[in-house]
C-alpha cells in the first residue's frame, strides 16, 4: 500500500479550494469522444474513511474493458487533507486517489469515479478535477443525483432521462438494471455524455453499479479495515 503525500500547496481552506475550482474548471475538455466502450483498459477509483482516526484509503482497480477481468489494483493510505464541505469532497479524496493511480503497474485508460463530474453545483466534481489533473479520460457514476432534477427513466435497462440544472443537462439518470433505481452519469473530462452512458452500461452487465466501482469499493473498504485494525503483539 502506498503512503499518500499531499501535494505542495494543496488547499487547506474553503476559500482557496473554491478558487482552485474556478481556476481549473475551464480546462475541462467536453468535445472528445473518449475511448470506445469495451476497448483497452478501464479503471475504477473509490475511497473509504475512518474519520475517528483521520485516515483515508483510496483504491484503483484496472479491468480489461472487453472481459471486465481485473488486470491490476493498488491502494494508498494517508491523513484526510481537507475538512468535510459539501461540493468540495474532491479536496479530501484526490491526493489518495492520485497516489493509488500512480502506484498502478499499467496505464489506467478510462477512469470511472464513484461521484460526479459536470453534475456538480460548480460543474467541477471529482471526475472532472481528476481528469484535469491527470489528463486522463474520466466519467462520474454516482448513486444519487445531488441537487439536480430528473424525470424517472423508463423501466427497461438502458433507459435514460436528463439530469438538469434548470435548462442545462449536466448528466443523465441511467437505468442499468430493469426496474431498479438508476445511476447518475456525468462527463468528467475528455469523454462525451453519450459515451459515458455507453461505458456505464457496458460496465454494469449484471448489477446496478459498474464493475469498476464494485471492485474499487470492496478493495478500499478491505484496505481501510486492514489499516485501522489493532496490531497484534508478537
Amino acid at each position: 500500500m502506498t503512503t499518500v503525500r499531499v501535494p505542495a500547496g494543496w488547499p487547506a481552506t474553503e476559500e482557496r479550494a473554491l478558487a482552485v475550482q474556478d481556476e481549473l474548471r475551464g480546462r475541462v475538455v467536453l468535445d472528445e469522444p473518449g475511448p470506445p466502450p469495451g476497448t483497452g483498459r478501464v479503471t475504477g477509483v473509490d475511497v473509504a474513511y475512518d474519520d475517528g482516526r483521520d485516515v483515508v484509503v483510496a483504491a484503483a482497480v484496472v479491468l480489461d474493458a472487453a472481459t471486465l477481468d481485473v488486470v491490476a489494483a493498488s491502494t494508498a493510505v494517508g491523513r484526510v487533507p481537507f475538512p468535510y464541505v459539501p461540493g468540495l469532497l474532491a479536496f479530501r479524496e484526490l491526493p489518495a486517489v492520485l497516489a493509488a493511480l500512480e502506484a498502478l503497474p499499467c496505464a489506467p485508460g478510462l477512469v470511472v469515479c464513484d461521484g460526479y463530474g459536470l453534475a456538480h453545483p460548480r460543474r467541477f466534481g471529482l471526475a472532472s478535477h481528476l481528469g484535469v489533473l491527470t489528463g486522463l479520460p474520466t466519467i462520474g457514476v454516482a448513486k444519487n443525483p445531488f441537487t439536480f432534477t430528473h424525470e424517472e427513466p423508463d423501466a427497461p435497462r438502458g433507459s435514460a432521462a436528463p439530469l438538469c440544472a434548470g435548462e442545462e443537462e449536466v448528466g443523465r439518470a441511467l437505468r442499468t438494471r430493469a426496474g431498479t433505481k438508476p445511476v447518475f452519469v456525468s462527463v468528467g473530462h475528455r469523454v462525451t455524455l453519450d459515451a459515458a452512458c455507453a461505458h456505464t452500461l457496458h460496465l454494469a452487465p449484471r448489477f446496478r453499479l459498474p464493475e469498476t466501482t464494485r471492485h474499487a469499493d470492496a478493495l478500499c473498504r478491505r484496505a481501510l479495515k486492514e489499516t485501522t485494525a489493532p496490531r497484534q503483539e508478537s
